[in-house]
């Protein structure tokens, strides 16, 4: 097995401007993968996703943000830095579909962080299981959104 993508899609019932917001502004992304983010949302622009009071700080640096369909961002573990070229990419693509949007979230550059074969495996497999939750969490947050307006 090649341990260099994860990919996930799922379609939500709201616009891809509504989408768009939610994974690219720091205010949301607390609410349905980390604990805190700062960051302005511009190619670029650096900051931190933050889980617990603190007790991880991972870096990241916005890559490329095309409302209201694309935004990605390179981001790396504690003590890391972001660099260009090692450091993991995450990208949403999104496309109008039926009444809403399907999300393409992808994952890449495992192999390009240099790591040892097992410490590949464990963090690859690791990213896997958080996003089979963190995902969901998305669409249930969009959902929760879109009801409420």
């Amino acid at each position: 097995m090649e341990y260099g993508t994860i990919e996930r899609e799922i379609h939500v019932d709201a616009s891809p401007e509504v989408v768009f917001e939610v994974v690219s502004r720091p205010e949301h992304i607390a609410q349905w993968w980390s604990d805190a983010a700062d960051f302005d949302p511009t190619p670029g622009a650096v900051g931190e996703l933050v889980w617990g009071e603190r007790a991880q700080v991972a870096p990241i640096t916005v890559v490329d943000a095309q409302p209201p369909r694309l935004f990605s961002f390179r981001w790396c573990y504690p003590g890391d830095d972001v660099k260009a070229d090692t450091a993991l990419l995450i990208t949403f693509e999104l496309t109008p579909s039926d009444e809403g949007t399907t999300v393409r979230m992808t994952e890449t550059g495992f192999r390009e962080m240099g790591w040892t074969e097992a410490k590949l495996l464990e963090t690859y497999n690791d990213h896997c299981s958080g996003w089979d939750t963190f995902i969901p969490r998305l669409a249930d947050y969009i959902g929760g959104l879109v009801s409420a307006r």
